[in-house]
């Protein structure tokens, strides 16, 4: 056990994470390094250069004569998959804190390194990209100094693309993160901390062991299922699963038992034998607490069934993803899903499509509200469709957060002006160091669910990192926008929205579904209305055929017969004409601006 040390890495998004585990890989010559970012196995993930899913993999070194088995977690840096870190960092018992040499700290870096220390894990502090032309080392490890209160000389300055001191991260993981403790001869206990499915196999959870040993054949139970079965495989993660008969103490590792349903594991779960088990479950890391909301429909009704199953298999892989089943009058069955954040969402909606072929409708996304009815009874309601009529509430009650923006003073101005028209409220703003100020604001999270991530990054051009956490429910004062085409409501598009926002709003999707819906044989009128007040206007007018063409010259009555003949018809296919809304057109109005 002493031989053994886990460690992950974590830190804000793009500051060269995967690119210091392919170095770390290449070093103790566990893989050969072909591509760029060898854990990111995900095409999105290579694709978008970013890490979606934590990867573990196990790598041997030798240091002062002897050999040390290291288990590498590499974990994302967007806030929207800070719940991939938490799992991560309850599988460590150290992790190497990674800051960018030319942007320095940013939000994730301080919040993901405040998830570690609330774990006691040993932090490791490395500047990363020292060999850039742009790099600022001195400043980067001052404000490191700040935020640690550790010694100048126990930062390492590295740089992922050349390799330039990655033999004393190495070093400093061997001596520096504690061996994992417990005990071998005590009762089995396993913390899973990741699943995935695989057709042939079925389910394979990755556990680590906090005391106790299991061999091949075990009869093995999950503490919290209940659930029992045979360990007919375990192994080691390498870059590919390597089976061993025995792992004990400390070892991180996977089972496959033959698990069928996806119900049966439980991520954060405690692994047990039958004969001996363990007095209590481990704890494991808190549920997960979605903060956006959306539904997504299958475009044939009958591919419902197997969206669920889709579903089912992504959410093992994807332990934040939550979903249960609602239905809408326009959209008929599907499902009300929780996402963390709009990456998230977009990332969820992809994998559907890439992984299961399953093409979905995604409503606009909202977040959950409290309604207050006249009789003083609560309500949760998650999409705007469970509104009960606007005379029976009394008042509603949406989530707020306190929301921290680290940026350079040159930014102070524009993302102020953003906050306050999102409905922010400035709580304090705190001088970091040098020109870099941290600015915190209460906001209302319905307001930054739909693009504020992506206005905040483009009016700082990328300079400003953001973080949030939830603050509880305040009253407020919300309206259901309805929009309606020929009169009739499509409850996919309608949204809960501010008072003095829903004018506005509803004007801008009235416009942008006016060039979005294909025209018809007959005029299509589309509406916003809040209850039963219309606020808002267009027309898309009819496409017309020349019923006229083949009079050419006689009478004038003989043309008013046509054109009349055609009246009839047209009012009569309005009475029975159904619009069909496109996705672009779901998608656009998430886009508006």
């Amino acid at each position: 056990m002493k031989h053994i040390r886990n460690f992950c890495i974590i830190a804000h998004i793009d500051h060269g994470k995967s690119t210091l585990a392919d170095r770390l890989l290449e070093f103790t010559k566990t893989i050969q390094v072909t591509s760029g970012q060898m854990l990111d196995d995900m095409d999105l993930e290579k694709e978008r250069g970013i890490t979606i899913k934590s990867h573990a993999i196990q790598m041997e070194y030798s240091y002062k004569g002897e050999t040390y088995v290291l288990n590498l977690i590499d974990t994302p840096g967007h806030v929207d998959f800070s719940y991939e870190v938490s799992r991560s960092i309850a599988a460590c018992e150290g992790a190497l804190l990674i800051v960018d040499a030319s942007q320095g700290v940013q939000a994730q870096t301080i919040s993901n390194l405040y998830m570690a220390l609330e774990h006691d894990l040993e932090i490791i502090p490395i500047i990363n990209k020292c060999d850039m032309a742009s790099a600022m080392p001195e400043e980067v490890e001052d404000e490191i100094i700040e935020l640690l209160g550790c010694k100048r000389d126990e930062i390492i300055r590295a740089s992922g693309k050349t390799g330039m001191g990655v033999e004393d991260i190495l070093a400093a993981v061997v001596e520096r993160v504690p061996a994992p403790t417990g005990d071998p001869e005590a009762p089995l206990q396993a913390l899973i901390f990741d699943s995935v499915f695989n057709s042939f196999r079925g389910i394979i959870a990755y556990f680590k062991i906090e005391n106790g040993t299991i061999r091949k054949g075990d009869k093995v139970k999950f503490f919290n299922t209940g659930k029992e079965y045979m360990a007919d495989e375990i192994g080691v993660l390498k870059m590919d699963m390597v089976p061993r008969n025995q792992l004990s103490t400390g070892d991180v590792g996977y089972i496959i038992s033959g698990i069928k349903s996806s119900k049966e594991v439980k991520v954060g779960d405690t692994i047990t034998h039958i004969s001996r088990p363990c007095a209590s479950a481990i704890d494991g890391f808190e549920e997960v607490k979605p903060m956006v909301f959306a539904g997504l429909y299958p475009i044939d009704a009958e591919d419902y069934e197997n969206l669920r199953s889709s579903l089912e298999k992504l959410q093992l892989n994807d332990a934040s993803l939550t979903f249960q089943p609602e239905s809408s009058l326009a959209l008929g069955f599907g499902f009300r899903c929780g996402f963390l954040g709009l990456l998230h969402m977009e990332i969820v909606q992809e994998r559907l499509d890439r992984e299961f072929d399953m093409n979905v409708i995604t409503t606009v996304p909202n977040v959950s509200y409290l309604i207050y009815d006249k009789q003083g009874e609560v309500k949760e309601v998650h999409n705007p469709g469970g509104m009960p009529d606007p005379t029976l509430i009394d008042h509603i009650e949406e989530p707020y957060i306190k929301a921290s923006v680290i940026t350079t003073t040159d930014y102070i101005g524009p993302i102020m002006t953003l906050c306050l028209g999102k409905r922010g409220e400035l709580l304090k703003q705190e001088y970091i160091s040098g020109n870099r100020v941290e600015i915190f604001y209460s906001m209302p999270l319905g307001e930054i669910v739909i693009d504020f991530y992506d206005k905040l990054k483009s009016i700082s051009k990328g300079y400003a990192s953001f973080d949030y956490h939830q603050e509880g429910f305040r009253t407020s004062k919300l309206v259901k926008l309805d929009i309606l085409l020929n009169g009739e409501s499509v409850d996919a598009l309608s949204t809960l929205t501010h008072f003095d926002n829903a004018t506005d709003m509803g004007r801008r999707m009235c416009e942008k579904l006016k060039e979005l819906i294909p025209r018809q044989q007959f005029d299509i009128a589309i509406q916003a209305a809040i209850g039963s007040k219309i606020i808002s206007r267009e027309t898309i007018k009819a496409l017309r055929k020349d019923v006229t063409a083949k009079c050419y010259g006689g009478d004038v009555s003989r043309k008013r017969k046509l054109l009349e003949k055609q009246k009839k018809g047209k009012k009569r296919m309005k009475q029975i004409g159904s619009v069909e809304v496109p996705q672009k057109a779901f998608l656009a109005v998430l886009k508006l601006d």
